[in-house]
């Protein structure tokens, strides 16, 4: 995949913000806020940081990435119609009768989509083993897993982390959507996860935190976590429910609101020209 300017990234970022609203509207499902958090994220890992591309996506040398936090699977399918895995148009089978994507993305679609997610604290362990067999038969590439700090309460997530350390996975890498809300409330007050980034340097990771918002911060520690060798890696990215729309961010009622058309015609005039 090429890499995109700044500006060019912004520009996926809005296209991708304007799909997320009008799947969520159209398709009348919740966890519109955790879709619209991740958006920067997957935009960098997709115009910049990835190696993979509709033609050879699946090829053993290639990139992967997972999406543990299925919930959010409307901003990939809006980062895959946007990089060229899917046709944008369809992005309207979106929890659709008949249609293939589904609230939660399943492997069965294909499409640079090779694991099934939906069930949290999963996807971590699942990431180690692919990038323990790309060790193992000496392939290149990099595993890419994003997490939510929510789901980070369920133990598999440190089980897996504390034996990624163990085998020195350099090519994991972790990053967390880090947008402090959860299900039933704020994620700091439900359970203890500070000091966040002390337990993850504890389970022998290597660490490092910034603006999820922010593309060229993303990017630039997203580039220097890569060149850490002989560890996993994981990048907290600090980042708010709802990101981008004004009556949306920051607000737990988003986690499970479905938008009105109202709220989309609202939002999509926040966001101005695609």
């Amino acid at each position: 995949m090429p890499s995109y300017s700044i500006e060019e990234l912004n520009n996926k970022v809005n296209k991708m913000r304007r799909h997320i609203l009008t799947m969520a509207t159209e398709g009348k499902t919740s966890h519109i806020g955790s879709a619209l958090s991740c958006v920067e994220i997957l935009a960098v890992l997709y115009f910049h940081i990835m190696s993979t591309d509709p033609l050879n996506w699946d090829s053993p040398q290639a990139d992967r990435f997972i999406l543990s936090k299925g919930h959010g699977a409307m901003a990939w399918y809006a980062a895959l119609a946007e990089a060229g895995f899917l046709e944008v148009d369809q992005l309207k089978q979106y929890a659709a009768d008949g249609g293939h994507l589904g609230e939660h993305p399943s492997h069965h679609l294909g499409k640079g989509i090779k694991v099934s997610t939906g069930s949290l604290g999963h996807g971590l362990s699942i990431g180690l083993g692919m990038a323990l067999a790309k060790k193992m038969d000496q392939h290149k590439g990099n595993v890419f897993v994003l997490l939510s700090d929510g789901e980070c309460n369920e133990g598999s997530i440190w089980e897996a982390a504390m034996w990624a350390a163990a085998q020195q996975l350099d090519n994991l890498i972790v990053m967390v959507d880090d947008n402090h809300i959860q299900a039933m409330g704020h994620s700091r007050r439900i359970n203890a996860l500070e000091p966040f980034a002390g337990k993850w340097e504890a389970f022998g990771w290597q660490v490092a935190a910034c603006d999820g918002h922010n593309p060229q911060e993303l990017t630039t520690v997203l580039q220097g976590l890569m060149a850490v060798q002989g560890k996993p890696k994981v990048l907290i990215a600090r980042t708010f429910l709802g990101k981008g729309i004004s009556f949306m961010e920051d607000k737990l009622l988003w986690h499970y609101q479905v938008p009105s058309a109202d709220d989309l015609s609202r939002a999509l005039a926040e966001l101005g020209q695609a």
